[in-house]
């Protein structure tokens, strides 16, 4: 019997012929049994039709002989490929139907790095190979353009059958559209609350999403004209709440998970991110100051009956970044590691409420 480790190890030795990395690296080894009887592995592919599982279950076979003894009994290699469940792309009164999944990311109150966790998901999604959008609904205060390089950025829009489209940037592999594209920085935006609504409608209508695994809203702070308007315009997947440790936010992340439970809206929440959990000075790398409060997210996922899906820590190097235009989720730093693992959980979860729940279905509200 050998331990999964001993296993592990050999099975980086095989290599995908086509991305050139490892099958371990490239995640595509989802379970490991080394048991008495012999050893069974769960190969993950991104793509049912991939051309090289073949040749790869050989390999895998030939390599733990070469690395454990020609005597290891191989019991079974079971193929699942990864499946994105969720909207069905018929939806031909959908706006975004080409769309399996669309997110929410919800604060209860400004300034607690919503935007900040919702551009480094998406691009942290994008490094696991997902096909992934993020639609900035925060008309009044666009931050997206800033965090991504992108405040000069206008789309372009081309008549396709008699409709302007508007072309998304395609950016760090995500497509993006924000309000921000077509306002100018230093002007503020006062509309009313149906021309906001109005202009949400035109970016999910109009934009040239094509078919995507994920799409990520970044929703404006509290509840909203807007919140209603996106709930009742396409199905919402799920809902993610952003908050920090601290007594007030937490109050007002509280209200956000109720409006999404509401009997009228009835958008399942996915669950709360922590932003901010504690200070990790550069200099003292393992040290850990809660200075907005310890462990308040979680008491409050615990309380609410949903998941904590993460705890990002407040460090410097992310508020830099992000004000530079290069999030810190296209790195390896701690900070970048911590939004790939949120986007494991966001996956696991977002699948996992598609296995157990309804399809989604847009919401209808009766004045």
């Amino acid at each position: 019997m050998f331990t999964k480790e001993q296993v592990i190890n050999a099975l980086k030795k095989v290599i995908h012929p086509e991305k050139g990395k490892d099958i371990v690296s490239l995640g595509l080894v989802s379970e490991i049994s080394s048991e008495a009887g012999g050893i069974s592995l769960t190969i993950t592919p991104e793509k049912s039709n991939d051309p090289f599982i073949s040749s790869i279950k050989s390999t895998i076979v030939r390599t733990l002989k070469e690395a454990l003894g020609q005597n290891v009994v191989i019991t079974n290699i079971d193929i699942k490929p990864k499946e994105i469940v969720g909207k069905q792309v018929e939806e031909s009164d959908d706006p975004l139907r080409g769309i399996r999944n669309i997110i929410a990311i919800s604060s209860g109150k400004g300034g607690v790095g919503k935007t900040t966790v919702a551009v480094n998901l998406a691009i942290a999604m994008a490094r696991k190979n997902y096909r992934v959008g993020l639609l900035d609904a925060d008309v009044f205060g666009p931050s997206v353009p800033i965090m991504l390089d992108a405040e000069k950025y206008r789309p372009e829009v081309k008549r396709v059958n008699g409709t302007d489209i508007i072309v998304p940037l395609t950016k760090h592999g995500i497509k993006v559209l924000s309000a921000g594209f077509f306002i100018d920085p230093s002007e503020a935006v006062v509309w009313r609350g149906p021309m906001a609504s109005g202009f949400l409608k035109q970016l999910m209508a109009q934009g040239e999403w094509g078919e995507l695994d994920f799409l990520l809203v970044d929703l404006p702070p509290g509840t909203s004209d807007i919140h209603l308007t996106l709930v009742q315009e396409t199905a919402v997947t799920g809902a993610i709440i952003v908050t920090t440790p601290q007594e007030v936010a937490l109050a007002d992340a509280v209200k956000g998970i109720a409006m999404f439970r509401s009997e009228k809206i009835n958008v399942p929440v996915l669950g709360l991110v922590e932003n901010m959990s504690w200070f990790t000075p550069a200099e003292l790398p393992d040290n850990k100051y809660f200075i907005f409060g310890k462990e308040g997210g979680k008491k409050l996922a615990e309380k609410a009956g949903v998941p904590l899906l993460g705890q990002i820590p407040l460090i410097q190097g992310i508020c830099e970044s992000s004000d530079k235009g290069e999030p810190v989720a296209l790195g390896n730093s701690p900070a970048g590691k911590a939004f790939m693992d949120l986007a494991d959980v966001v996956i696991e979860k977002t699948n996992l409420r598609n296995k157990e729940l309804r399809p989604t279905i847009k919401v209808e509200i009766n004045k």
